[in-house]
């Protein structure tokens, strides 16, 4: 799906802002059908946001089910006889809406776009009202998995409560999450565009295949950052070559600007669809990850889309204040953990030259507490869900395909891949994103061990092996002499049974800011610094490991539980983007690689 980027035949209109809000309190509104008419008793809510954390209402924070929002908007009288094609960037979890009480469209899974032709359903100059309902209930269908649990013991509560229950260490924020656009595109338009990049000594060659819709003569042109003409190419599908081509490398971002045309000869173009092309390569053997044949060692973060007040709703203020915040760490990467990211945040790293490991919401497949309890019997995560699961890796690639910054494919975040039906769910996800992509490596974050009863059964089949171990933290809690120890014993061991090349995608201690002690004690900024220093210290004797990725960038939401005192305290920033110590003494470590 392409973004809806604007040019000469094409319009775009943000419809971002304050819309509608009304909580649906007994999840009647689909039924009682809120929808024919504009909503009645509603409150402005902030378009994208989260709405859990906008009002003083306990019940519109805590809500399980639906919600509802509603804005007008004019048709432009400028677009008769165009599509005009109304398109969400995420509705989290799912999202069903209406035109003017006219059902349009829905869609499952919270953290990718969709969108449909509305041209049939309002004419130029009209108001137009669109309705959306939407849900934020997490079952074992949905990624990330959950279940609805009714409490209703009359000893404990006066009435039933039903309470959303989920297995991922974050707050599961819901709403609007990302902007709301209507654009315009001719009936003759391009709705596909593919780009593979190759190098060939000095030269750089694209090679890309375009989808159009209705009938045309494709032409396409490459210019350089500069605007002056890199090369062209007739047809739908072709090859260009560069010559001295300027290639894409981490840190050192460079974009070419692609265009291609539709029209019905050279000087009729009907559709003009420019995007950002960055020329690169990604290779990985079973020691080494290559961007252009140069191997990368990736130094940055396990991030979350969350701030205070608007939750994952996107900011683009805060993310640029993200980027600066990694270019001063003289971090490379991020994995975008736990969820595939706004499309305007991929667009940012493609310009600051940063690797993106880039993520599905497969989180939460795992009862940690719970050694006993099964995740993929058919009763929980089944069939049903590896097929959601598909059809979520084929819509992120189909997003985010062209982006140069987009360097691996990742299938989850610390499932329980020691059991044995794990290994056909994840072989099929797996092949299915190879299928999608082959030109990415493919990986999949594991908690899990390489030996022993849990031990992980799917790290066969990836192209890096990317793990989360917290040595020091969750168990022997305190000892940091044992950290160096552990680090070395056990990734040698991953290496020793599987081969292949190991990224340390998540470790790193709880800190509050501000608090001290020496020697170390747990939730001090010392111990944080140095419990990283002796992960670090492992990761430079081992020729295999290619990266280190400290949980977390920032301090991030969490439910609440005994666990978190008012959220997830691992940040090397604090929520509000303050550095803490460790983020000084990482800085001065990341400079010297």
């Amino acid at each position: 799906m392409l973004y809806p980027y604007e040019s000469r035949s094409r319009e775009v209109k943000d419809l971002s802002g304050v819309w509608r809000f009304k909580l649906d309190a007994d999840n009647v509104g689909l039924q009682e059908k809120w929808y024919e008419k504009p909503l009645e008793d509603t409150i402005p809510m902030p378009v994208p946001a989260s709405y859990n954390d906008m009002t003083q209402d306990v019940r519109i924070r805590d809500h399980v089910g639906d919600v509802w929002y509603e804005r007008t908007f004019i048709m432009p009288s400028t677009w008769a006889g165009k599509r005009a094609v109304l398109r969400f960037g995420s509705v989290t979890h799912f999202g069903r809406v209406w035109i003017n009480g006219t059902y349009l469209m829905e869609h499952k899974g919270g953290y990718l776009p969709f969108e449909a032709d509305i041209s049939g359903m309002a004419a130029p100059g009209d108001e137009v009202r669109v309705t959306v309902q939407v849900n934020n209930v997490l079952d074992y269908q949905t990624l990330p998995p959950g279940e609805v649990e009714i409490l209703d013991d009359p000893y404990k509560y006066e009435k039933p409560i039903r309470v959303q229950r989920y297995f991922h260490d974050f707050y599961n924020y819901a709403g609007i999450h990302r902007p709301v656009k209507l654009y315009s595109t001719p009936q003759n338009y391009v709705k596909d565009v593919r780009v593979v990049t190759d190098i060939d000594g000095k030269a750089g060659i694209i090679r890309y295949e375009t989808e159009v819709c209705g009938s045309g003569q494709v032409r396409v042109e490459v210019r350089d950052a500069a605007g002056a003409l890199a090369g062209t190419a007739e047809g739908g599908k072709g090859e260009i070559r560069i010559e001295n081509a300027v290639f894409w490398k981490p840190m050192e971002s460079y974009l070419y600007r692609f265009t291609v045309m539709v029209g019905q000869d050279d000087k009729a173009q009907e559709d003009v669809y420019t995007m950002k092309v960055g020329i690169r390569t990604v290779s990985v053997d079973n020691r080494r990850f290559y961007v252009n044949g140069e191997p990368v060692y990736f130094k940055g973060f396990g991030k979350h889309e969350d701030m205070d007040i608007k939750g994952k709703g996107l900011d683009q203020a805060m993310w640029i204040k993200d980027f600066n915040l990694m270019s001063w760490m003289n971090a490379n990467s991020f994995r975008t953990s736990h969820y595939p990211y706004a499309e305007e945040v991929l667009d940012l790293a493609d310009e600051y030259g940063i690797l993106v490991i880039d993520e599905s919401p497969a989180v939460g497949m795992t009862f940690f507490n719970d050694e006993n309890k099964r995740m993929f019997v058919p009763e929980r995560v089944n069939d049903q869900t590896q097929a959601f699961h598909k059809s979520v890796m084929r819509e992120l690639i189909s997003r985010d395909k062209n982006h140069p910054c987009v360097v691996m494919w990742s299938v989850g975040n610390e499932p329980s891949c020691w059991e044995e039906a794990a290994a056909p769910y994840f072989k099929g996800v797996i092949d299915e994103t190879r299928a999608a992509d082959p030109t990415r490596p493919v990986t999949m974050v594991s908690c899990a061990f390489p030996y022993g009863k849990k031990k992980d059964k799917v790290a066969q089949m990836l192209d890096v092996v990317c793990i989360n171990k917290y040595y020091s933290w969750y168990e022997d809690s305190g000892m940091l002499d044992v950290v160096e120890y552990q680090v070395r014993k056990e990734l040698s061991l991953w290496y020793e049974e599987y081969g292949k090349p190991l990224i340390m995608t998540e470790y790193g201690a709880d800190t509050i800011a501000g608090y001290h002690s020496d020697p170390p004690v747990m939730f001090t900024e010392e111990y944080q610094i140095e419990m990283i220093r002796r992960f670090n210290k492992v990761f430079d004797e081992l020729d295999f490991v290619i990266g280190e990725h400290i949980w977390a960038f920032a301090d991030f939401a969490t439910k609440q539980g005994t666990t978190r005192v008012i959220g997830n305290k691992k940040g090397v920033f604090t929520r509000e983007r303050n550095p803490k110590s460790v983020a000084f003494a990482v800085k001065a470590r990341w400079e010297l690689m």
